[in-house]
Parts: structure tokens; sequence; C-alpha cells
């Protein structure tokens, strides 16, 4: 009896485990973890508002953090308090050094994640079929909970002013806004980081590319 349980409890492990492995939120928890501790290779193209490529650069141990400041805040009563909120600034360690960076496009594409689509003008008209799952309020909910564990889409990448720069695509992508990093929302593509700072980007699912309009 107990080397059934013990055998029940191995396999539920391994399935929790297996389960786990395939959320892409928890690949970006652990890639945080990572690039916090030794750092992970990038490579980092900086534009400008049109698009243009202005600075490349790379590394072996990258990584980004913000940067805090102290403000003060009046109430009513007069006293005063002390907040520390995030700057415009970024700070990227690359092999020891550092980049400060404020105001400027910069891409960050972890080794192995390649462009693989020149993203061109499209036309997009999605009907529905009925089904339940459409509705907006399921579907919002389902979406959220497909994010957690990545969904196929492509990433198209703008300058500041509408151009043009990029696109990835992958089949399991995961999105969200960093606390700790200011004007930064960080993908997972299919395992690899992406960090966009400070550009117009759209996340579109691939099914609704496949519903293009004449």
């Amino acid at each position: 009896m107990r080397k059934i349980k013990k055998i029940v409890t191995i396999v539920t492990m391994c399935c929790f485990i297996t389960a786990l492995s395939g959320c892409a939120m928890l690949e970006s928890e652990f890639n945080d973890i990572k690039g916090s501790l030794i750092g992970n290779g990038y490579r980092i193209d900086t534009y400008d508002n049109y698009g243009s490529k202005v600075l490349e650069t790379s590394g072996d141990k990258i990584n980004i953090s913000g940067n805090k400041v102290e403000t003060t805040s009046y109430s009513s009563d007069g006293s005063t308090s002390t907040n520390y909120d995030l700057s415009s600034v970024i700070t990227i360690t690359i092999d020891g050094k550092e980049i400060e960076s404020c105001g400027d496009t910069c891409i960050f594409v972890q080794d192995g994640l390649n462009s693989e689509v020149d993203f061109t003008e499209e036309r997009i008209k999605s009907m529905t079929d009925g089904s339940f799952s459409d509705n907006t309020f399921v579907a919002e909910f389902v979406n959220k909970y497909k994010n957690m564990f990545g969904k196929s889409r492509v990433v198209v990448i703008k300058s500041q002013l509408g151009q043009p720069i990029t696109a990835y695509s992958g089949e399991e992508v995961y999105w969200e806004i960093p606390d700790d990093l200011p004007k930064m929302t960080k993908l997972m593509i299919d395992g690899k980081a992406l960090y966009i700072h400070r550009a117009n980007f759209q996340i579109i699912d691939k099914a609704l590319l496949d519903q293009k309009g004449e």
C-alpha cells in the first residue's frame, strides 16, 4: 500500500512539474531570476523616433534595472510623506559595464530569438460563428488564462512615430508589464525573452491573421 501511495505521489509530482514547465509565465520568472543573478545574453537595438537603428549592443551577461527617485507628497493637514517612484532612466549592465538610457526606443532580444517576419500592412476582418466562447466577457477571461501558458501570436514593433521596425512570431507568446522597469513590456516567445522599451507595438493572435479581409 505504501509503495502504491509513493508511486502515485511521484506520478502526481511529475505531472505537476510538467504542467509548470509549459507555463510561459513561470518561464518568465525563471528568466528574471537568472538575469538578476548572472545575466542573460542579449542584443540591444536602439532606434530613433523614425525607426532608424542608431546603436547595436550585445553582451554575454546583461541585466536591466530601473532607478527610483525620492518624491515628497503633501497632505491637507500639512504633513508630508516620502515615496520612491520609478524614474524614466533604465540601467543596462553589460558584462560588468553600464549604459544609462532615457527616452530612446530599445529592443532587447535574447540570444536564440530571431526576427522571422517583416510585417507589412494587413487587413483583418474577423467574424463570429456564434460560439459561446466568442462572447467578450468569456473571451476576456479565457485569453488571460491562455496568456499565462503562451498563445500563438505575432508581435509587431514600431517606432514612437509609428514606423514599422520588426516583427517576431511564436507558438507560445506571453507578455507582462514589469513593475520595476519604466515604460517597459516583457514578452516570452517560445522560451526566449524580448523586452520592448518606449516603442509602439501590437501583439496579434495568429488566428486573426488567418482572417484577412479582401
